[in-house]
């Protein structure tokens, strides 16, 4: 695990204190280690933690000393790359991922991002041309920010790093709130804070004299290939169980995040760690760390599981808001966080099931009913024409299915979580922070790449631009480095997708039952009732929980708050807090987007951080 901050600014006098007190904000991402470098124009640092041998060295240089890499990640096809680059010449001083990125640029330029197989981001400095070169892997694992001030640039790992920067001007993009609160987490390129923008996935970028230059190394491709179901189970089972050795090897033990879902069931049947790690809630149907435990059982496997408490939920829901650096609103944030607490205690390092979902259509949206798939084929013209006669109509069984079909995809899909629309989002809204811009207008670019694809690709290619990144991988790196720890996801790699994006549909979903073949070839290692199991994740009985009068009232206190009122119609949110408490209707996910921003905005713009 670790982490990096760096800075161009010639008017800065004392670099040395100033990029310690930057990199000293994300010291959690490394508790081991930090270096620096640091010249006239230009300040950097590192902080990192020994996980393996590889890790010793985050800054790194070539042989003449012009170059220096900062490095976060991992590197995965290494050994090969190395190989090559010694053939080449180049000469190593160690084995770190570092100095592999860094030679590799020397000897490959721009194209040594596509080359490598990993979750990675990092920096290299040109000493002579004042120059830098960064990317960031293929699906976005590891973050990268920057900001552009104007003579000066700074990027690091995380938001934060830039607060102790003098000329860092912390002032909130209005115009991130609206989608937040649609979406569950931040969507937009530029973030909550104004003029600090994410480098997107798949990218590398360069920075000379105050230009900013962007590229895409990585294009999301679907390319169906017709190949017979159990020829490409067999691919698939050999692709999957080779990323997994491959993430598992190294030189400490890797254990496994275990709930009772198939991906992270078939991770630990096929890497058996050691030990498996669990967490779960006290209330009927949010507790899937019984099933966990009952396939470490059958494993041989330690497992060791949390049962999270309302209190433990509550307590740390600020400290979550300040980790993410950004308003967000994922329930399952703060038992990823408890469970990571409790792994970091163990072990260096897990395995997780990330991306699955997103490579074989693992949600529950890409399952459609029997009649929605017939109605689906209907030309759109009728079916545009029943939606609008349908959403006039009282509602009535089918309405939602005969509305929904009555749309193309591209207006009412936006990912794994619709917390409200565009009019529901400007109805809880000031009047300051009201906005005309639409779902459709951060989602429109995305859809028109993939036109000309059918709905499910459209679905997926989405998902993976905007839901994996900005939710589940950002919740995944902030609530880990939170506790140093190093998670490794063997199926969100580069070759899986490879295979992935070439699975005709028909293998993906059948009679209602997602990701189809992989849970067939998930059955060949573990029990079928695991391989079978709906989808959960980390459910949260958030809902249930502000039926008390206790957890009411910490909403009711923050919503009644002055400063909640320059975000916010504030009696609208009491209204549906008072609605929610008496059980007429459950607001649970919109009041916990919004509670979520108020501890946000006051972590970062109330209290001296």
């Amino acid at each position: 695990m670790s982490g990096f901050v760096g800075f161009f600014d010639e008017d800065i006098k004392e670099k040395d204190i100033l990029i310690k007190k930057m990199s000293d904000k994300i010291a959690h991402r490394g508790k081991q280690g930090e270096e620096y470098f640091i010249d006239d124009k230009f300040a950097a640092g590192a902080r990192f933690s020994i996980i393996e041998p590889s890790d010793l060295d985050r800054l790194a240089y070539n042989e003449e000393k012009s170059l220096v890499i900062f490095f976060d990640g991992r590197i995965y096809n290494g050994k090969e790359i190395r190989a090559g680059l010694a053939e080449a010449g180049h000469v190593f001083s160690g084995s770190s991922d570092a100095e592999t990125a860094l030679h590799g640029y020397e000897q490959h330029g721009c194209e040594i991002a596509a080359k490598l197989r990993g979750a990675f981001a990092f920096v290299i400095y040109d000493k002579k041309t004042r120059e830098l070169f960064g990317a960031r892997d293929h699906f976005g694992v590891k973050p990268f920010y920057w900001h552009k001030n104007g003579a000066g640039f700074m990027f690091g790992s995380e938001i934060k790093s830039f607060l102790p920067h003098p000329k860092f001007k912390k002032e909130i993009n209005k115009a991130a709130l609206k989608m937040y609160l649609i979406f569950q987490y931040s969507a937009l390129e530029e973030t909550f804070f104004k003029g600090v923008f994410r480098l997107p996935p798949g990218c590398w970028f360069t920075y000379k004299n105050g230009a900013m230059e962007i590229a895409r190394y990585f294009e999301i491709e679907y390319k169906t290939e017709t190949k017979a179901f159990g020829e490409y189970a067999d691919i698939l089972e050999k692709t999957l169980k080779s990323s997994i050795e491959l993430h598992k090897s190294g030189e400490i033990e890797v254990a496994g995040f275990l709930s009772g879902g198939v991906d992270s069931s078939f991770i630990a049947s096929v890497a058996k760690p050691q030990k498996t790690f669990s967490v779960g809630f006290a209330a009927d149907g949010f507790d899937e760390s019984i099933y966990a435990k009952q396939l470490s059982d059958m494993l041989g496997l330690e497992n060791h599981k949390k049962i999270v408490s309302a209190d433990e939920f509550f307590e740390i829901l600020p400290t979550v808001q300040y980790l993410c650096d950004e308003p967000y609103a994922n329930l399952s944030g703060v038992p990823l966080y408890y469970l990571s607490q409790m792994a970091a205690a163990h072990v260096k390092a897990a395995l997780t099931g990330e991306g699955s979902d997103e490579f074989f259509s693992g949600y529950l949206p890409f399952a459609e009913s029997r009649f929605s798939n017939v109605y689906s084929k209907l030309p759109f013209g009728f079916r545009r024409l029943v939606g609008k006669l349908a959403k006039s109509l009282p509602n009535f069984k089918g309405r939602g299915t005969l509305v929904k079909y009555g749309q193309k995809v591209e207006d009412y899909y936006i990912g794994q979580a619709f917390i409200m629309d565009d009019d529901e989002a400007n109805g809880i809204l000031s009047e300051a922070y009201k906005s005309e811009m639409s779902y459709k207008d951060v989602t429109g670019p995305y859809f028109e790449k993939v036109k000309n694809c059918g709905d499910l690709i459209k679905k997926s290619y989405l998902d993976l631009f905007l839901w994996l990144p900005n939710d589940i991988l950002l919740k995944a790196d902030r609530m880990t480095s939170a506790h140093s720890l190093e998670t490794r996801a063997p199926i969100l790699d580069r070759e899986v997708f490879a295979l992935a994006s070439k699975i005709p549909k028909k293998y993906l979903i059948k009679n209602k039952v997602t990701k189809w073949i992989f849970r067939e070839v998930a059955n060949r290692t573990i029990p079928p009732e695991w391989a079978k199991r709906k989808k959960l994740g980390f459910p949260v009985p958030f809902k249930l929980w502000l039926k008390e009068p206790k957890y009411r009232d910490m909403l009711k206190n923050m919503f009644e708050q002055d400063f909640a009122r320059e975000f916010f119609a504030t009696e609208k949110l009491l209204f549906m807090l008072d609605e929610h408490f008496q059980g007429k209707k459950n607001n649970g996910r919109k009041l916990y987007t919004a509670y979520s921003f108020l501890l946000w905005h006051k972590a970062y713009f109330k209290e001296n951080i």
